[in-house]
């Protein structure tokens, strides 16, 4: 019987894996699904919400850009599904004031920019990053 094992880690840490019907993420080419027997492949996660479908219900993960790799897994008849995340969190344990602050921050950062306070390049692509993912945070954990 063919199966999917879908395991979702960070640099800090792994934050789950198990077996899953379905991995759903966004790549730089559009949004795609992994199902049991999927053909082996790498590729690349932007920043988004990806969702493991289980036995148990939907499980999902915001991830602030990334990798992904299918492969047959350790058992016979066994795909494994790894997202290699840079930065990811649970939507469930989102800290929403935080995310909320943090886009706050960022935007204040940004408004100052467009008043004439130029930041160098860099910190204004760090304020830019900061924003996204706070934005996705807090869309995350609205769902």
């Amino acid at each position: 019987m063919a199966t999917l094992t879908v395991e979702i880690v960070s640099p800090e840490k792994a934050l789950w894996a198990g077996p899953a019907s379905a991995l759903m993420a966004r790549s730089s080419e559009g949004n795609f699904t992994i199902l049991p027997q999927h053909t082996p492949m790498v590729g690349d996660i932007v920043s988004s919400i990806v969702r493991v479908e289980t036995s148990e219900g939907e499980i999902a993960f915001a991830v602030h850009t990334g990798y992904f790799q299918v492969g047959p897994g350790s058992e016979e008849g066994e795909t494994l599904a790894t997202v290699l995340a840079g930065v990811a969190e649970r939507t469930t344990e989102i800290d929403v004031a935080r995310a909320q602050a943090a886009k706050e921050a960022a935007e204040a950062q940004l408004a100052g920019a467009s008043k004439g306070d130029q930041p160098d390049d860099e910190t204004y692509l760090i304020a830019l990053a900061a924003l996204e993912r706070a934005e996705l945070r807090l869309s995350a954990a609205a769902k």
